[in-house]
């Protein structure tokens, strides 16, 4: 027997005992993985262990279109122990936990605009805001005019459930009072500014920006600045002189982009098809979001330091389609590009230029 026989026989020796061990003492590993992953982490807060600043969660970034990878349009942020959610498209949510988000100290929800897949996820954010908070009074819902209805339809939809788990965990964990979500219309002033100041105070201040997606209008951005550090989100828009303007200096610009050449070709394929309601939608939605260049355009207006694509169409479900997703966007933009992932933290610490990623996912 020649030596690589020896080798090859000894190795499939191992492998047997490896897989007869592991079936006889698989309950025992799965107890130990239990104890190790699991109950070590339970009633834990690892948001507790990142340094006072200003800190990004992108809990959603995809669109209507399935895509098993990613989310709808959602991103957490945590400014301190101040926590906001911005936008809560389907799936966002439990991303949210799996990224370790303290939902518990949720503040409110702002909603760049009405399209339903940035909202979606909305009943589920104000149950789970209202049992892991044990709050006493509604979420607080930010948005465009129209996000009473909104709101109403929720709080209207998780009623019964709602009395359901009163009755099951009692008030001192579901207290009815604070069931469901309190909706604040942002009205934008009459000048030219474009933006207003939702709220503010000597560390945190968070701005809307009025953005172009007609027909859906008004349609808000939105940025966030923190103890000198600051991040603006686009929410849907095509290229925006405002946003860009109101974006000057951010350290991240989160930018969500279209590829029209890709969507025309898959539009062309469904049309070829006989699919003509799909195909119809695919050659409407180009003209009301940003291409790749022209997030890149606002981020290199802006001087942001960093771009981060965000509720990118169409899907990409490898990442060697990135490069068609991003070409001609170095023309436009010499800072930082990232087409962004559910679970990548952006960690922006006070007093500070460092910008921390983490991918959680």
């Amino acid at each position: 027997m020649t030596w690589w026989v020896r080798v090859l026989v000894g190795i499939g020796a191992l492998a047997l005992v490896g897989v007869l061990g592991f079936n006889l003492l698989k309950k025992q590993i799965a107890a130990v993985v239990f104890n190790s992953f699991v109950l070590e982490r339970v009633g834990t807060d690892p948001s507790a262990e990142l340094p006072d600043g200003l800190h990004v969660y992108m809990c959603g970034t995809g669109s209507p279109l399935p895509d098993p990878s990613r989310a709808g349009p959602c991103i957490g942020v945590l400014a301190g122990e101040r926590a906001y959610v911005f936008d809560v498209g389907s799936g966002g949510v439990r991303n949210l936990g799996l990224m370790g988000f303290p939902t518990a100290k949720l503040e409110a929800v702002f909603l760049t605009h009405l399209h339903s897949d940035h909202f979606d996820g909305l009943g589920e954010m104000l149950l789970n805001a209202w049992i892991a908070g044990s709050r006493a009074d509604p979420l607080s819902v930010y948005g465009p005019p129209g996000i009473v209805s909104v709101v109403d339809g929720f709080n209207a939809a998780y009623e019964v459930d709602g009395g359901f788990r009163t009755a099951h965990h009692g008030r001192e964990v579901a207290n009815p009072e604070g069931r469901g979500g309190a909706a604040i219309e942002i009205s934008m002033p009459t000048d030219q500014t474009g933006s207003s100041i939702v709220f503010a105070d000597q560390d945190l201040k968070v701005t809307a920006i009025r953005v172009s997606h007609e027909p859906v209008d008004p349609a808000y951005g939105y940025r966030i600045d923190y103890k000198g550090r600051s991040v603006s989100i686009s929410g849907d828009t095509v290229y925006s002189e405002t946003f860009a303007a109101a974006s000057s200096g951010v350290d991240i610009m989160f930018h969500e982009a279209l590829d029209p050449e890709l969507v025309r070709k898959i539009g062309d394929a469904m049309l070829a098809r006989g699919a003509l309601v799909a195909a119809k939608i695919f050659s409407d939605i180009p003209d009301y979001h940003a291409t790749p260049e022209d997030a890149a355009k606002a981020a290199a207006e802006a001087e942001a330091r960093a771009l981060v694509y965000y509720h990118t169409i169409p899907p990409m479900p490898v990442s060697f389609l990135e490069p068609l997703f991003l070409e001609g966007v170095d023309k436009e933009y010499d800072g930082s590009v990232t087409i962004g992932q559910d679970g990548f933290l952006y960690s922006l610490p006070a007093g500070s230029d460092r910008i921390i990623f983490d991918g959680l996912l």
